[in-house]
């Protein structure tokens, strides 16, 4: 197992533990779309490019701004 690897498997373990711990929605979605960078990389250096992509896309903006979106739309009332 390379160094890359191993680090980010690390990186992912301890970004679902952070995801996981946050109290507050809006910083767990701007720490949710940080791990799915983290996941998309570790895609990545798994010889995975297309499952990275979508999960760079998909995992760190559209879930997130689709969360941050929700949480204004109802905290505006």
């Amino acid at each position: 197992m390379s160094v890359v690897l191993a680090v980010l498997l690390v990186a992912t373990a301890v970004g679902a533990i952070a995801v996981v711990t946050c109290r507050d929605v809006a910083s767990q979605a701007v720490v949710l779309g940080a791990y799915g960078f983290v996941l998309g990389a570790l895609f990545l250096a798994l010889s995975a490019p297309d499952v990275a992509l979508s999960e760079v896309v998909v995992g760190s903006v559209l879930t997130p701004l689709l969360i941050l979106l929700a949480l204004v739309k109802v905290r505006g009332r």
